[in-house]
Formats: structure tokens, sequence, C-alpha cells
């Protein structure tokens, strides 16, 4: 597994480095926006590790330069602010998952090991129902045979109403299987996602897959099969 850890204090580049690298991580520093964007440009990696507090350019933006060029790398944001907000909009950014500062080493290891572990769960094969297929060796969507372009999380999310097809998921349940985390249940992390998904799977094909149901949270079927 390839590393890139993008963070601008020295010491805490250094301990994360030598942490993963006992674990015989492969990893490489950059401590800037900017020369992790030129890498990222050039190199591949399984897993970024990226600051928000950066020189120059912000983690945020390196984020969305990412997303924007269609690179779907899994994502862990450091960043020293606590509040759901904070959180929120990181993950709106495109991040998979997210750690504050001050951390264990053995936390941040164990969210790189989810990670990967969602990331294999993802099988060499197909899933598809109504006209909706996604090939999830090359995370490929398509509806009518149209390619729709999604970011990881958002793959993530149809992925999981697809499996679940014509069951209804809770939010809950969707929050915890695809960030693996607690947020507070003030957040509309979900609905932020399920909105955007709307918008490419939906929309531009003036009839619904994904429904909502209210009091219980969100279902991907067909009206067409009723």
């Amino acid at each position: 597994m390839r590393i890139l850890i993008v963070e601008d204090e020295p010491k805490i580049a250094g301990f994360i480095k030598k942490g993963l690298e006992e674990e015989n991580w492969n990893t490489l520093v950059a401590y800037d926006g900017m020369t992790a964007l030129d890498l990222l440009n050039t190199d591949t990696f399984d897993v970024i590790i990226l600051d928000i507090m950066l020189p120059g350019i912000d983690g945020l933006s390196v984020l969305q330069n990412l997303r924007d060029q269609g690179n779907n790398t899994p994502v862990i944001l450091l960043t020293a602010k606590d509040t759901v907000s904070d959180r929120v909009k990181g993950l709106r950014s495109g991040a998979d998952d997210y750690l504050i500062k001050p951390f264990s080493f053995d936390e941040l290891l164990a969210r790189l090991e989810a990670l990967v572990r969602r990331d294999k769960r993802s099988f060499s094969g197909t899933l598809k129902s109504a006209d909706i297929e996604i090939d999830i060796k090359k995370h490929r969507v398509t509806r009518k045979g149209k390619r729709i372009n999604l970011t990881p999380s958002e793959f993530r999310v149809l992925k999981l109403l697809l499996e679940n097809y014509g069951h209804v998921l809770s939010r809950l349940a969707i929050e915890e299987e695809i960030w693996g985390l607690n947020l507070e249940k003030e957040t509309n992390i979900v609905d932020v996602y399920i909105n955007r998904l709307r918008k490419k799977i939906d929309v531009p094909f003036n009839s619904s897959l994904i429904h909502t149901v209210r009091g219980f949270g969100y279902k991907l079927e067909s009206t067409d099969e009723d």
C-alpha cells in the first residue's frame, strides 16, 4: 500500500511516516498543497492523509482539485477543528474520513485499515437493477447506457442503495456504513449526498430511482416495476 502524507508540521509528518513504515506501509510526504498536487498529477497512491491547514493551497482546495480531476483516491482529512460543521464540510468536499488533532497513531491506523477493508469489499463484478449498472472494479456507473461520473462517497452511497434494492435504509444506517462514523444526529450529510445523486442519476433521465420514505430513510427502486 502506498500512502501520501500531506502535512506541513515536520514532527507530525515524521510521526505518521515512522509509524506507518513500521507497519510495512510505503509512504511519501508532501509539506504543502502545491507539492501534493504535483505528486498526485504524476504518481498514484492507495490512500491520502491530508491536513486541512496547509501553506499556500489548503487541504480542502487540494481535495476539491483532486475530485474535479476525477481522482477517486480515498482521503483521510486531518483537522484541528472539532465542530460538526467543519467535519461535515470536509466530508461534503469529498473526503472519506477525518481525524481530529491531536490523535493517537492507533486510531489513525484503524481508520486506514477500515478504508482498505471497505475498498476490498468492492468485489470484481457488477451490480445491476432496473436500468442502472455499477462496475465495481472500475468504479463505473451507467444508466440507460450513459456514463455517470460520481465522487468516491457518492459511488459508495449508490452502491449501498443498489445492494439493498427495494429496501429502505435509514439515514443512520447509511452514515455508519459509508463513513464508519457516529456523527451527531443533527447533521444532514446523508441528505446532501442523496440530493447529489438525484441530480446525477435521476434528473437527467426524467425518472426517479431514489425515493424518500418519510420517517424512515431512502430506497432505490424503479417505479416502472410497480
